[in-house]
C-alpha cells in the first residue's frame, strides 16, 4: 500500500489569466483533479471558481488551505455521508506528482 503522506507538490495554475503557484500534497492534487473532471472542468476553472469563493469570505485563508477546504466540504464530506468510497480510494492511491 502506498502511504498518502507526501510532502507538498507544487504546480502551476492560471486563475484569471495569471499564472499562480499551489503547494498541495498529492493526495489534494488527486482529489482536486477528480472534482474537476466529475463537474466537466479544467482543474484552473475549479481553482479559479474556489479562489473566487475565498476571495468572498469574511477571513479568506490562503489558497492553497481554501483548496483543501473546499475539498474537504464539497467533496468528501457529502461522500462520507452517504457511504461512498472516494475518500478512502484516494488515500489508498497515495497521490501522484502531476495535476
Amino acid at each position: 500500500m502506498t502511504t498518502p503522506y507526501h510532502p507538498p507538490v507544487k504546480h502551476s495554475v492560471r486563475i484569471d489569466g495569471h499564472r499562480t503557484s499551489i503547494s498541495l500534497e498529492p493526495v489534494f492534487w488527486d482529489l482536486l483533479r477528480h472534482a474537476a473532471a466529475r463537474r466537466g472542468l479544467a482543474v484552473n476553472t475549479l481553482v479559479a471558481s474556489i479562489d473566487t469563493e475565498r476571495i468572498g469570505s469574511e477571513t479568506p485563508p490562503g489558497l492553497a488551505g481554501a483548496i483543501r477546504i473546499w475539498l474537504a466540504t464539497h467533496e468528501l464530506a457529502p461522500r462520507a455521508q452517504k457511504g461512498d468510497g472516494i475518500a478512502s480510494a484516494a488515500l489508498s492511491k497515495g497521490g501522484s506528482d502531476s495535476p
